[in-house]
């Protein structure tokens, strides 16, 4: 068995002499070889099968009626073997069967944990003496009164490793650890507490010690580090108080006074607490490096994670203007330019043609007018936007070709137009600028391209490591934040390019809001850690507790709940499917209706004056028109009636013959008058309008 090997090799490398002590599992105990003064645990009532039948049937009826008074059972398959059929009530059974506890049962205390495995059970100290034999030396059981299990040991009975008569002196281990944290999130969000108010049940109480001005802050903390603390406590058995980093740094190896002749190398942040030992252990997502490591203990690494970028997007042209997308502004502004080209083509042609310029007959004898040229700038834009011509049409034969030839050119364009606009919906929007950290926009330093990371966190280390990295390092040394948080604000806000972090932040983010994405391949891979003091007893089972986290599943559940969180799948699904077109993409469509509506409105008040100016101007030539036929029918009248006086006065004359009595006649300059009417004026006076404005 795999304990007599164990133990075979133990003893070759004197590691069961004095000064050792061996805790083994029961199974262990029965080995050949084992060594005296070994010591292990034993279940009792072991080998007791009816008082373990007696607690197991117990616990298997409590919990079927527990489980038949809130859940509806259901019959089992009847061919075990068929992997499709799921019996749901057997998953059922096995829950209420972990929540069964029996206090005083024939083997003691029965109660199970997540697994399905029983703890609390009670056992026998046995230390092993000459020859094999065991010998009860203490107990290993469930107090009632204290709710835990207790150990009680009889020291003086025990035969110790080598036949020391003596236990071996040891070391003594703390059980309370002061725990330091950082804000970042997924891995730890801090909530300010200002009202006195309590922390909730998935956080943890984490005070601000302020080193710069002494004042003290109570947060509130939780995330995937939190759970993290909570199962490492649970598994290893301590107790903590936990703060966060008391100047909000995770920390850096700076010089201090380095002009002074005696400069002084220091830690900052949470690295400088354990340095010296003002704290026992770090939780946060705090990176592996070699200058970390030099001067403080790392557990094996609870999460990997490498150096990414992240950016935004990058956007295409204004959502106003999106239906203009499928062309190019060039190829718009020659189209604009067709349809008048084309337009005043059509009404030269149609113009000058014998068969477009003069008014035609046709059969029905009516006739049409010549096209003008609005009417050929609207029947080229009808064509063009493929609606119904009623009127305006051309009649030549030269210009009825170039219709067909523009209608030609209409249809080519607006089938192009459509394809395109297709395919700006379908296609996928451009996901980065940037390749990755080789990207020669990154470290040609002449490029207008800002990034930047956290002032002395361990991805500023590694750009300080890297040689080839030196000209891009020093670019961006200059943009450095002193917070991921600041940083990535400004990313989204656009203020900063490229902000180069750690995947798992970068990632989380990018799941979030998926305007932001990561940009090439990780780099700087590396590990998430545990950080204890040089030489910390705890590492060693800090690490162990991190492995057995990783092989049962309790990494795979944090990362799930605080770092993936179904989040990252819809922004995929997002990218894959079609734009869909919105107010937000059309808009500028309706502006251009908007805007043709007030143009139309502004058009028609302007016709408006100018149809009462014109009908003023109308009627004031109505008027001097009128005044004009008056004054011309006033002459034609003088003219009348002095062609017929002239004869009569002539003949009068010639005759010598005047008439008697009170009537006579006299011509007085044009004037004629009875000799008894009262005299008038010689010239008739006469209106004459002032028509030198009308044009006749």
């Amino acid at each position: 068995m795999d304990a007599e090997i164990i133990f075979r090799d133990a003893s070759l490398l004197n590691m069961t002499a004095a000064g050792y002590v061996w805790v083994v599992s029961e199974q262990a105990l029965d080995a050949a070889n084992a060594p005296e003064g070994l010591l292990g645990l034993r279940l009792v009532n072991a080998t007791n099968e009816h008082a373990h039948i007696q607690d197991s049937i117990y616990v298997l009826a409590s919990a079927i009626r527990d489980m038949n008074n809130s859940e509806e059972i259901h019959a089992p398959p009847s061919d075990c073997d068929n992997s499709g059929s799921i019996w749901t009530t057997g998953r059922l059974l096995f829950d209420y069967i972990r929540k069964q506890t029996l206090d005083s049962g024939a083997t003691g205390h029965v109660a199970f944990d997540d697994h399905g495995d029983r703890v609390h059970a009670e056992y026998d100290m046995v230390n092993v003496r000459a020859q094999g034999e065991h010998v009860a030396v203490g107990k290993y059981f469930y107090s009632k009164e204290a709710h835990r299990m207790r150990l009680e040991l009889k020291e003086n009975d025990i035969i110790w490793m080598g036949r020391s008569p003596s236990k071996p002196e040891g070391f003594m281990i703390p059980t309370h650890l002061k725990v330091l944290t950082i804000e970042e999130k997924p891995f730890v969000y801090a909530r300010k507490i200002e009202d006195g108010s309590d922390c909730s049940e998935e956080e943890i109480p984490c005070p601000h010690y302020n080193s710069t001005d002494d004042s003290d802050q109570m947060y509130c903390c939780k995330g995937f580090c939190m759970d993290l603390l909570k199962s490492l406590s649970k598994s290893t058995n301590f107790t903590y108080s936990l703060a966060l980093s008391p100047d909000g740094q995770f920390g850096s190896y700076i010089i201090r006074n380095l002009s002074m002749p005696g400069a002084k190398k220091e830690w900052t942040g949470l690295i400088g607490e354990l340095v010296y030992e003002r704290a026992d252990m770090i939780v946060a997502p705090l990176t592996i490096n070699p200058e970390r490591a030099e001067f403080i203990e790392f557990s094996k690494p609870f999460k990997y994670q490498g150096i990414t970028i992240l950016e935004k997007k990058p956007s295409r042209s204004s959502t106003l203007v999106s239906f203009l997308q499928p062309f190019s502004n060039t190829l718009w502004i020659l189209v604009m330019v067709s349809v008048h080209v084309v337009a005043l083509v059509l009404y030269l042609l149609d113009r000058f043609s014998p068969f477009g310029r003069f008014k035609l007959a046709n059969i029905d004898g009516t006739e049409e007018d010549a096209l003008n040229l609005s009417s050929a700038i609207w029947f080229a834009w009808g064509v063009l936007l493929n609606s119904g011509i009623g009127e305006g049409t051309p009649r030549s034969f030269s210009a009825r070709v170039l219709g067909m030839v523009w209608a030609g050119f209409a249809m080519i364009i607006v089938a192009s137009y459509t394809a395109n606009l297709a395919a700006f919906l379908v296609l996928e929007r451009p996901k980065t600028k940037l390749t990755g950290i080789n990207d020669a926009r990154l470290r040609n330093t002449m490029e207008n391209l800002t990034c930047a990371t956290v002032k002395g966190s361990a991805v500023d280390m590694y750009f300080r490591r890297q040689v080839e990295l030196s000209n891009m390092y020093r670019t961006m040394e200059a943009n450095n934040y002193d917070s991921a948080e600041k940083a990535i604000e400004d990313v989204k806000q656009g203020k900063l390019m490229a902000f180069i972090w750690d995947s798992s932040r970068l990632e989380f983010e990018a799941a979030q809001d998926c305007e932001l994405v990561t940009a090439g391949e990780l780099f700087g891979r590396s590990g998430y850690g545990i950080g204890l003091q040089k030489g910390s007893p705890w590492a060693d089972l800090v690490t162990l507790a991190i492995l057995d986290f990783h092989e049962s599943g309790v990494m795979e559940t944090l990362d799930n709940q605080w770092i993936l969180r179904n989040n990252m799948l819809n922004c995929e699904e997002n990218e894959k499917t079609p734009n869909t077109l919105g107010l937000k993409n059309m808009a500028g469509v309706f502006i251009l209706v908007l805007a043709g509506i007030i143009g139309g409105v502004f058009l028609i008040i302007i016709e408006v004056v100018y149809k009462r100016h014109q009908i003023k101007k109308q009627k004031k030539l109505e008027i001097a028109r009128h005044a004009a036929d008056k004054w011309r029918g006033t002459i034609e009248k003088r003219k009348t009636l002095r062609a017929s006086i002239l004869p009569n006065q002539r003949r009068a004359k010639s005759n010598g013959v005047k008439e008697a009595g009170s009537i006579s006649l006299a011509v007085e300059r044009g004037v004629v008058r009875r000799r008894d009417e009262p005299r008038v004026p010689r010239y008739l006076p006469a209106y004459t309008p002032d028509v030198s404005h009308l044009v006749v």
